[in-house]
């Protein structure tokens, strides 16, 4: 957290799950940036990492782990998925690669 907030980043969470459940998770790991709820699944949609899949022929859509760094103008600069986006190294470089201004 130290190197990205030094990077001028800003870093929250976004899950399907209830502000109770991502709060509740956010204190069991020590996480100290925002988890914000998408229990409609609008925004995971829009990027693309809402997955469906099926268990005794019923369907179930779960949020595939990603991390994004998107720059100050909006822009999409990496897209880390699945095992890769659990270690913050490639966001971090990224992000310090970035322009502050």
């Amino acid at each position: 957290m130290a190197k990205l907030e030094a990077s001028d980043a800003v870093v929250f969470g976004i899950s399907i799950d209830s502000p109770a459940a991502n709060n509740a998770f956010a204190q069991k790991i020590g996480v100290t940036f925002p988890l914000l709820s998408d229990m409609n699944r609008k925004v995971l949609k829009q990027y693309g990492i809402l997955k469906m899949y099926n268990v005794q022929k019923e369907e179930y859509d779960w949020a595939q782990r990603t991390t994004f760094v998107i720059d100050k103008k909006g822009v999409i600069q990496s897209v880390e998925e699945e095992a890769s986006a659990i270690n913050p190294n490639n966001a971090v470089a990224v992000c310090t690669k970035l322009p502050k201004k």
